[in-house]
């Protein structure tokens, strides 16, 4: 059962008449899209190991906070992302903005954050019983514990990344305005006019950010955000000329759907 705080979380569904065929889907070559992730490390390898080794990788952003494994998740996409062997984007989501934020504004920007999973972050790191603690001494004990090297990998996350004509991004874009022109909340938090009005310049999105019961395409948006910190379901799309493939971990095992 979904808990009905994240059934709040649910994507509104888009005009009935915003619907594309996916044969206008055309992107530079066949890659993988990864939902958030959010500290599941677990999921994270088991779905990896589903995917074609040669193919490659774009992660949507959300990869710490609310599950227990975030320094890990980090620390394992900043590897994969330097192997020579293989394309890997990460883009940044707003989880990575909120922790951020937290490091430069300690007073400021701590609650949020810790209200959102910051603290399963924390102790991921080693950082564990902060409470007592002021907070720019743990902001300062989470930058050295995280080190420049990654600390600079995720300052530098891009907020979007184009193959052909499907671009993904973390959260959403603005339908209204072109993609070099997508203002950074937007991208990170979403947009209220994302999930009503289709694009006219022919580009689809893929992202994560907002929970969907099951990955699905809907007009020109493909949703990839299955909730994997509370359902076990962490989702890559297999996007490739025409075609949507979803692969999903689940409790029973690698689940493979066609949109």
């Amino acid at each position: 059962m979904t808990p009905r705080w994240i059934k709040n979380l649910l994507m509104p569904k888009p005009a009935a008449d915003s619907a594309r065929s996916l044969s206008t889907l055309a992107p530079a070559g066949r890659f993988y899209a990864i939902g958030d992730i959010h500290g599941r490390l677990d999921l994270l390898q088991t779905l990896l190991t589903a995917l074609d080794q040669d193919v490659p990788l774009v992660f949507l952003g959300d990869y710490i906070d609310r599950g227990n494994y975030s320094a890990q998740v980090l620390r394992h996409l900043h590897h994969l992302s330097l192997t020579p062997d293989r394309k890997v984007e990460c883009l940044k989501g707003n989880h990575e903005e909120m922790l951020l934020g937290f490091l430069d504004h300690p007073q400021e920007r701590q609650r949020i954050w810790m209200h959102n999973g910051g603290t399963q972050t924390l102790a991921s790191f080693g950082l564990i019983n902060t409470s007592d603690l002021a907070a720019d001494v743990v902001a300062e004990q989470l930058r050295d514990a995280m080190g420049e090297p990654l600390l600079d990998w995720i300052r530098n996350r891009p907020l979007i990344w184009t193959s052909g004509n499907i671009t993904a991004v973390h959260a959403a874009l603005d339908p209204q305005k072109p993609l070099d022109e997508q203002a950074a909340q937007t991208c990170l938090w979403g947009h209220p006019d994302f999930s009503e009005k289709s694009r006219k310049d022919g580009q689809w999105i893929v992202h994560g950010h907002t929970i969907v019961d099951e990955p699905r395409v809907r007009g020109d948006v493909i949703a990839i955000d299955t909730g994997a910190f509370a359902t076990d379901q962490l989702t890559a799309a297999e996007v490739s000329d025409g075609a949507v493939r979803f692969i999903s971990t689940s409790r029973s095992g690698i689940v493979r759907t066609s949109a």
